[in-house]
């Protein structure tokens, strides 16, 4: 964006001097276009189009610049919704959390042209521990140290499932902390259930509208599920909230059990899953999609088979990115070595398929860091992939995180249309690491993340973390119950 500022404003003059004459003015029919006419075609044109429009001339610029404009640049960019909830949610800062609320902190104080260059450039996140944030809740009214559970944000709440805690027991606990759309609210966690679903962990659970929907998982015995569940919550002026899980019937054909697979909600209808520890230990690189019906009382599962896809793997994400598309990265391979390749799911044609999207590590600042099993991937704001944490193949925990770009790939891949079914190579300016600032949590792997509607606050719980003794051995980890905040748009917009 920079760059297109610089080189427009050195071509500026030329045009500047046309605007600014009458003659030039009756040679020129885009000086005499209307305010309305010419807002018509900005809106048509990319971004460093716009910037550059914005430096020939004053009269342009106003234009160029106004915060009408870049609102609908930003509903253009990131979809109604989003800036729906930006404009209309209260803005969370460090300074809130133990202070009142302030009338004003829910107008936007930053212009949209300010949002939109914050959003687009992003390059630090803020963390915010939030263990003094719970309501004065007592211990035993938390829920406990855990890995390998499920975290989501539906219905205005955070929904907690299962997990793995020490002794390599597994917890059949739903927790719910209800959040609404203020995020500086105190959070109170409820137990709501428990013994439905079965307890596991290494499960999925991806959001579906109002719904949960539940798969696979290992329980304390070592044995893999490849059960269905559907999960809804319900709220009560005097029972307050409840939870009723159900399980689903998809008929005869199933995927193999398994856990530690990745899972996502694609097209608004289709669960897809692939990969995990199946019988035996053994790593899968199967791909399963569930087609639920439009009132989720049934679904059918049916297996995705194509040429090429993502080899056998477990502790990887797999990530909804907008339409019909996913992204998966990273996990532990068949020979337990830890990866980092990146793979584009394309179902929005009539036959899917799996792009390999392909980039050297040396190219990236800090890439070599880049591979990991364990981690989390979220979408969030201006359609960036946020990865936070997991750990290497020698079980160092991370506390990194990254940003992979995912308009750059999703355009890379429809520039490669049908030619093959390998990239050309991704581009290295589509990974960034952010910096971090305020609280500083504990590396982990293992843990859980879900996002607000915006994908601008996100919240991390649980999680593998160092031990006192041996960190880097497996007797050294311990299971973690921290709870804390990521925020990407800092200042009080």
């Amino acid at each position: 964006m920079e760059e297109a500022e610089n080189s427009s404003a050195s071509s500026s003059s030329s045009t500047t001097s046309c605007c600014s004459s009458s003659a030039s003015d009756r040679s020129q029919p885009i000086s005499r276009a209307g305010d309305d006419h010419l807002f018509s075609i900005l809106l048509l044109l990319p971004v460093e189009s716009i910037l550059s429009f914005s430096s020939t001339c004053k009269k342009f610029r106003t234009l160029a610049c106004s915060d009408v404009l870049w609102e609908s640049v930003c509903r253009r960019e990131w979809g109604p919704a989003s800036v729906d909830a930006l404009r209309s949610s209260y803005i969370w800062s460090p300074d809130d959390c133990h202070g009142g609320t302030d009338s004003r902190s829910n107008k936007l104080t930053s212009s949209w042209i300010d949002i939109y260059r914050q959003v687009s450039r992003l390059d630090s996140i803020a963390c915010h521990s939030l263990s003094g944030f719970l309501g004065g809740q007592e211990d035993s009214t938390l829920p406990s140290p855990r890995a390998s559970h499920s975290l989501n944000f539906v219905s205005d709440s955070m929904v907690l499932f299962g997990g793995g805690c020490e002794g390599g027991r597994h917890l059949d606990d739903t927790w719910v902390a209800y959040i609404g759309r203020d995020f500086r609210r105190k959070l109170i966690w409820q137990r709501v259930n428990s013994g439905l679903p079965s307890g596991r962990f290494g499960h999925t659970c991806v959001v579906v509208g109002n719904f949960l929907v539940l798969f696979g998982g290992i329980n304390d015995h070592g044995n893999r599920q490849n059960d269905t569940w559907i999960g809804q919550l319900a709220f009560h002026e005097t029972l307050g909230i409840s939870i009723m899980w159900r399980l689903l019937e998809v008929g005869s054909t199933v995927p193999p059990a398994r856990g530690a697979h990745a899972a996502c909600c694609v097209d608004g209808r289709k669960i897809v899953i692939h990969g995990g520890i199946g019988l035996y230990g053994l790593r899968l690189g199967d791909t399963w999609v569930l087609e639920l019906s439009d009132n989720l009382c049934f679904g059918m599962w049916h297996e995705f088979v194509v040429q090429p896809s993502p080899p056998a793997r477990s502790g990887h994400s797999l990530t909804w990115i907008g339409g019909a598309r996913a992204v998966l990265f990273g996990g532990r391979g068949l020979g337990y070595e830890v990866l980092n390749d990146v793979w584009l799911l394309d179902i929005s044609r009539s036959s899917m398929r799996w792009v390999q999207l392909l980039y050297e590590m040396h190219d990236i600042p800090q890439g070599v860091s880049l591979p990991r099993v364990g981690h989390s991937a979220t979408l969030v704001l201006g359609g960036w992939l946020l990865i936070y944490g997991g750990e290497d193949s020698l079980r160092r925990r991370k506390n990194d995180f990254w940003v992979l770009n995912t308009k750059e790939i999703s355009s890379q891949a429809e520039q490669q249309g049908n030619k093959s079914n390998t990239s050309n190579g991704l581009l290295a300016s589509s990974w960034k690491r952010l910096n971090s600032i305020g609280y500083k949590p504990s590396p982990r792997s293992f843990h859980r993340v879900c996002s607000d509607h915006l994908g601008r606050y996100l919240y991390v719980f649980g999680g593998m973390v160092d031990g006192l003794l041996q960190p880097a051995a497996a007797s050294g980890l311990r299971f973690d119950g921290e709870l804390f905040l990521v925020e990407l748009l800092r200042s009080r917009v």
